[in-house]
């Protein structure tokens, strides 16, 4: 489905481009440590996999990066291994100007956190007050599934109820965009808040809202309303029905959720734009989620850039 649109969902990694670590430098020479050793032992995968799996908790992880580095420095004193880890175990801080930027793009779309994390996430993020400035997280943790992995992508956008098609993914890792990318999600690598702004710059995100009462204000700014429908017979019976009350386009569309020829993860997506009294569809937001939801499906909206 190519559509010239602003995302209706802008969907963005947490550490390195929302969130940053001061160096790990300082803690490891304090405690007689080997440079780079706490995040070689924390991260190495069979450490840190269960614990962004959901399968332990983060005190196991903790435990575990404590057992690594007693396992990776000979002499290590096992009291000094978990003073370092305790040192190390810090929430992190926002980075501002990536924090105005989300701030700025929230006034256009749904902003949502997807990263690999612990299950101590919630409470990190409300020590530095991220929490307040997302619409919504979805963890690793939570989900089951860690970034790259698709089906970190597709559980997401599930938890979410959004569909691909009007979603932009940031990452700074280039490896999690070219997943995101493979599910038909718009995504872009963002290594920098420079990145991040020309993101989210292209694709309208950012700078003045357009004209007031230019989609209605009843829709919100927002103009097309996709019904996203797991039944392809449903979809193009609804679509058939609206049509003929005088919805448009009314058009059906394929929207995977996984590979091109993965049919069984195929949605079946409903594309409004002008309702029968001619207002925006997003006019009609609360009818056309109850018609979503008594076909197990959902609606998503976004606004055209044209």
């Amino acid at each position: 489905m190519a559509l010239n649109v602003v995302p209706g969902l802008l969907l963005l990694d947490l550490d390195g481009v929302l969130r940053r670590f001061a160096p790990d430098d300082p803690i490891e020479d304090a405690h007689g440590l080997p440079r780079g050793s706490l995040a070689s032992a924390a991260f190495a995968p069979d450490v840190v996999g269960p614990a962004i799996s959901g399968a332990v908790r983060d005190d196991a992880w903790r435990a575990a990066t404590v057992a690594r580095l007693l396992a990776d420095v000979p002499g290590l004193a096992a009291d000094a291994a978990r003073a370092a880890v305790e040192a190390w175990n810090r929430p992190g801080e926002p980075i501002p100007a990536a924090v105005e930027l989300v701030r700025q793009a929230r006034t256009r779309c749904r902003v949502a956190l997807l990263t690999n994390a612990t299950s101590r996430l919630p409470e990190d993020l409300r020590r530095i007050g991220l929490d307040r400035e997302v619409d919504a997280v979805v963890s690793s943790a939570r989900i089951g599934v860690a970034k790259p992995a698709p089906e970190a992508f597709r559980r997401a956008l599930r938890v979410l109820q959004h569909s691909p098609a009007s979603t932009l993914f940031c990452d700074d890792s280039a490896v999690n965009a070219e997943a995101a990318r493979t599910l038909g999600i718009d995504a872009a690598h963002v290594p920098d808040t420079d990145a991040l702004r020309a993101a989210l710059a292209g694709r309208g995100l950012l700078g003045e809202r357009p004209a007031p009462g230019a989609a209605g204000p009843e829709s919100g700014g927002v103009l097309l309303v996709l019904l996203v429908l797991p039944d392809r017979a449903d979809a193009e019976r609804i679509a058939a029905t609206l049509a003929a009350e005088g919805w448009s386009p009314a058009v059906v569309h394929k929207d995977l959720l996984a590979g091109e020829d993965d049919v069984e993860d195929a949605d079946w997506v409903v594309e409004l734009a002008t309702a029968p009294d001619g207002r925006p569809a997003a006019a009609h937001r609360p009818r056309l989620d109850a018609l979503a939801a008594g076909h197990d499906g959902f609606t998503t909206g976004f606004s055209s850039t044209d």
